[in-house]
């Protein structure tokens, strides 16, 4: 095996110019632990993006590195399609007792790919088929992924324009908050749904994030979210929440949508919930909707099960009470403290999300890429979100120490100012 270094022209010579994230980060990283990440030179980067929320308990965490590890070292499955195996078991009865039970939830497990798009895509064939409709409705600003069915809720123009092909069967709807906070959404959706001369053809499903993570973290009111659960009911859709991004308790209860009153017949998971960054994605159905055929939604890797090991664990760990939760809530609040800060210094900027799911839009695009640039510069990594890229946004791991992220919002802190200053000095 080579020991030479790598250096980034590899990348530029012979990966596709589809990647992305690198181009923010241009640097080569060789480890990384908790809340940081370290690069080839040495330097040590603050990590506020975990993996785009994929690692809500950070990097490389102990007791489930040892058990993967263990579980390798005996010879454990390491690839089981979709058959009966020992991890798979240990990860259900664990989801059962310890996510499932306690919020009174008898949803049957789907595993899908291991992809976040993939059970959405299952998601929405699993309401079409409840229902015998084909249409959709998604909201705007929405993201759902890059395959041709998410694809089609997804409202970014950019990820669409990708698609080349026409995207059908979905309708598109505005999003709690988009036209104002005087006007409720609510009411036009309703009046769609009801006019029978409106051209709205009947749903199979009412597709939705609670927080909009790509879209820039709009969060929705629990009231706003009761009425859609409502209007889905009398109009005989599924209702479809979407936590791949918002759930694994990034925005504080394991789901998004907990203590708010709604019951989604589907909810769709993938990102943290192997709870080390391994592939995993699984459709929660409520037991009547169950109807897919075996193999209808097919695939060779539903089911990872070295991602069953680690998720297992990270329930076990982080979910057998209610302490994670409360140090979530004390970590959102250091974060909105330090958030306000910035708010502060850019007229007309607002906060952003919930939870651990937070940001500041801070109204321009070009001045939130400078904020996270001058920040990576300093040694944090963070990325913007928004149809404008206008939100600074903050997914650092759920576990990070106290003390850490303080330091890394202070780092963000310092470079906006730098970034306001230098732009106030360009203008005058």
């Amino acid at each position: 095996m080579s020991t030479n270094p790598a250096t980034t022209a590899i990348f530029t010579r012979r990966e596709s110019e589809a990647r992305s994230y690198c181009r923010g980060f241009n640097t080569v990283f060789t480890s990384a632990k908790g809340s940081e990440m370290t690069a080839q030179n040495g330097q040590r980067y603050i990590d506020f993006l975990a993996g785009c929320s994929s690692l809500n308990y950070g990097h490389n965490d102990a007791d489930m590195k040892a058990a993967l590890i263990d579980h390798v070292q005996s010879d454990g499955i390491a690839h089981g399609l979709d058959m009966h195996t020992n991890t798979k078991a240990q990860f259900l009865e664990v989801f059962e007792r310890l996510i499932l039970r306690p919020r009174e939830m008898d949803h049957k497990v789907m595993f899908t790919g291991p992809t976040g798009a993939n059970a959405v895509e299952a998601a929405m064939k699993i309401a079409r088929k409840v229902t015998g409709r084909s249409n959709i409705i998604a909201f705007t600003n929405g993201f759902h992924g890059v395959t041709q069915g998410a694809l089609a809720a997804t409202g970014n123009s950019y990820h669409r324009g990708g698609a080349g092909v026409t995207l059908n069967n979905i309708t598109r709807m505005p999003f709690d908050g988009y036209l104002g906070a005087a006007c409720d959404t609510t009411d036009f959706l309703e009046a769609m749904l009801k006019d029978r001369s409106s051209g709205l053809d009947a749903p199979a499903a009412i597709l939705l994030e609670t927080v909009q993570g790509e879209g820039g973290l709009n969060a929705a009111n629990p009231d706003w979210l009761r009425r859609i659960a409502k209007l889905a009911q009398e109009a005989g859709a599924l209702l479809i929440v979407d936590d791949i991004q918002a759930g694994c308790g990034r925005t504080g209860g394991f789901f998004s949508f907990e203590h708010m009153g709604i019951s989604p017949g589907i909810v769709t998971l993938a990102k943290s919930l192997s709870g080390f960054g391994l592939p995993m994605g699984l459709v929660l159905v409520k037991p009547e909707h169950d109807v897919m055929g075996p193999a209808e939604h097919n695939g060779t890797f539903r089911g990872n099960t070295h991602a069953f090991v680690t998720a297992r664990v990270a329930i076990e760990k982080f979910w057998a009470d209610d302490a994670f939760e409360h140090d979530v809530a004390r970590r959102a609040d250091i974060i909105e403290r330090g958030l306000q800060t910035i708010c502060d210094m850019v007229p007309g900027a607002r906060l952003k999300g919930r939870g651990m799911m937070r940001g500041v839009d801070v109204g321009c695009g070009t001045l939130a890429g400078k904020i996270c640039a001058r920040a990576f510069q300093q040694g944090l990594i963070i990325e913007t979100s928004g149809a404008e890229d206008q939100v600074v946004k903050i997914l650092a791991p759920l576990t990070t120490p106290d003390a850490t992220l303080q330091a890394g919002l202070n780092i963000l802190i310092s470079a906006a100012q730098d970034v306001i200053g230098a732009h106030k000095f360009a203008a005058e």
